[in-house]
C-alpha cells in the first residue's frame, strides 16, 4: 500500500492558469528514462521552473519557486490538463513533488486513468468556479484549501464546491492502491485457476515449458 493514501487533504493551493498543459510541460522527455517513481518531484515543470538546462538557477518569476508555494500540494489549472503523451511519468512527478489534488474544468484521459493509481485525485469544476478559485489564491497566497474524498466537496476559505469523482479513483486513493495492489487482492483467486486449469489443460503447462 503506497504512503500516499487520503481521504481529507489541507494543504497550500497554487494556481498555474494555463490551458492545455501537456505532460511534456509537467515532466520533460529527458527525464523518462529514470525507472524509479522517487526523485521525480525535483524535475516537475522543469522547462518553467529553470533558467538553466542543469536545473541549478531556479526562475523567481515561476510560482513554485516564490515563497508560500514551494510547498505546494494543490494545484489550480486550465482546462485540458495533463494533454499530450500518454506517459505515466507526468504523475509521478506531481505525486513526488507533494501534489494531492488538481482543480481544473477538464483533463486528458489517459492522464486521468494514471493519476489516480498515484494518489492524486483530479477534481472537475466548472469554469467559474476555478476563474473564482483563481481570484481567490491571488489574493490569499500560501492560504489553503481542503479536499475531502468522503463528501466529494472543496472547501477555500467560507466557499465550497461540490465535484464527482468515479468510485474506483477514490477508492485507489483512499487505500493508496496502484495496479499491482488491485491483482495481489485477487491472489488466491488466480492461484485457484491456476491450480485448476494445471488439472484441466495440462497440454497448457507443457506448451508453456
Amino acid at each position: 500500500m503506497s504512503a500516499r493514501n487520503w481521504t481529507i487533504h489541507k494543504g497550500v493551493v497554487v494556481s498555474i492558469p494555463r490551458e492545455d498543459i501537456d505532460t511534456d510541460q509537467i515532466l520533460p522527455k529527458q527525464f523518462m528514462k529514470l525507472i524509479d517513481k522517487k526523485g521525480f518531484g525535483k524535475h516537475l515543470f522543469y522547462d518553467w521552473r529553470y533558467l538553466d538546462l542543469e536545473g541549478k538557477i531556479p526562475n523567481p518569476k515561476f510560482i513554485l519557486n516564490q515563497d508560500g508555494f514551494r510547498n505546494a500540494s494543490v494545484l489550480i489549472a486550465g482546462k485540458n490538463f495533463g494533454c499530450g503523451s500518454s506517459r505515466e511519468h507526468a504523475p509521478w512527478a506531481l505525486a513526488d513533488f507533494g501534489f494531492k489534488a488538481i482543480l481544473a474544468p477538464s483533463f486528458a484521459d489517459i492522464f486521468s486513468i494514471n493519476s489516480a493509481k498515484n494518489g492524486i485525485a483530479l477534481i472537475r469544476l466548472k469554469e467559474e468556479e476555478i476563474q473564482y478559485l483563481n481570484e481567490w489564491v491571488s489574493k490569499n497566497s500560501g492560504t489553503l484549501i481542503q479536499i475531502n474524498l468522503e463528501t466529494l466537496e472543496v472547501q477555500a476559505g467560507d466557499q465550497s464546491f461540490n465535484f464527482e469523482l468515479d468510485s474506483a479513483s477514490i477508492n485507489r486513493i483512499r487505500n493508496g492502491w496502484d495496479d499491482i495492489d488491485i491483482t495481489l487482492k485477487n491472489a488466491k483467486k488466480i492461484l485457484e485457476f491456476e491450480e485448476i486449469r494445471k488439472i484441466e489443460k495440462p497440454f497448457l503447462e507443457v506448451c508453456w515449458l
